[in-house]
């Protein structure tokens, strides 16, 4: 596995039709494979690239879900632990006309959380080159935040690239909890992938240059800017490069973060340059929303390469 991730497993059940929220009855499509550090590894593994997750899920149907689809992937499932007693993480979800949603997460009594520092073992970093780290999975309980700062240490021990999309919003946990759960993985990461609204309030600092400057003084190689429509900012030591997004109908926006970060993992790992590695992150993420189902959208390399031509 040369790509490895750490993190919450889950499925997504989703409102039929958009504007039906969740406090009236309605109908749902799904179940669906979710959960961010699983759909960054899917990514990873239709890009072509050998990856594994060490996650939790329940023995029930909704974990079959997940796990058919990440093994049909190519994903090693290794690392993921199976509970008898507590069922799959499950997130309900709304969509708006005016492009916003609304989760309703179970997830607290769930397997999505069971993860621990016990769980990280060295074995499974052997072969590994870059260890992906998501914000989420940092927030999803003490005991898988731990195992993911277990993680970032083994990591780096092993000498392996570690990315971190924090993927947190301030408003939510509040800006000094957010700095204070994501300084152990951005002090020593690689590749940062924040949201474009999300870099300032993780920093701390005033502006975008000025967040990205003191990123890489850190030691980061790159930082890795999205900002959804807009498209992408990519930051190094020595170059910045931006570029638009590509023109795709949107059908669900969840998971093109995590898809987009998958291509800047695996585009580094294959020494693309700047540019290139912002056109491919790019292409990677807007195929990504093309599906219904976080994961429905997520492209094969072959894909990827004809939207780039």
């Amino acid at each position: 596995m040369k790509i490895i991730t750490i993190g919450e497993m889950l499925v997504e059940v989703m409102r039929k039709d958009v504007d039906s929220p969740l406090d009236q009855p309605g109908e749902f499509v799904g179940p669906f494979p979710s959960g961010a550090p699983a759909i960054f590894i899917d990514a990873v593994a239709r890009l072509g690239i050998s990856s594994g997750i060490i996650g939790g899920i329940g023995d029930d149907e909704f974990g079959d879900c997940l796990s058919n689809r990440l093994e049909k992937d190519g994903v090693s499932l290794s690392g993921v632990k199976v509970d008898e007693t507590l069922s799959t993480g499950v997130a309900f979800v709304s969509y708006f006309a005016d492009g916003s949603r609304k989760f309703l997460y179970h997830m607290g009594n769930s397997a999505a959380g069971i993860v621990s520092k016990g769980d990280i073992t060295r074995d499974y970093f052997e072969e590994a080159d870059l260890l992906h780290i998501n914000g989420s999975s940092l927030s999803m309980s003490k005991g898988m935040r731990q195992a993911c700062y277990e993680g970032v240490e083994m990591a780096e021990e092993k000498g392996l690239d570690i990315s971190f999309d924090p993927n947190l919003r301030t408003e939510l946990l509040g800006v000094e909890k957010t700095r204070e759960i994501c300084s152990p993985v951005l002090e020593s990461c690689d590749l940062f992938i924040p949201g474009a609204d999300e870099l300032i309030g993780i920093t701390g600092d005033s502006t975008e240059s000025e967040a990205v400057e003191s990123v890489l003084k850190k030691g980061a190689e790159v930082v890795a800017v999205k900002d959804g429509q807009a498209g992408c900012k990519i930051y190094s030591q020595n170059q910045t490069v931006q570029a638009d997004a590509f023109n795709v109908e949107e059908v669900d926006p969840t998971g093109a973060g995590d898809a987009f970060s998958a291509a800047i993992a695996v585009g580094w790992l294959e020494e693309m340059g700047i540019k290139d590695l912002s056109l491919f992150a790019n292409a990677v993420g807007g195929m990504a929303v093309t599906g219904k189902g976080p994961m429905e959208g997520l492209p094969n390399r072959e894909q990827v390469e004809g939207m780039i031509e």
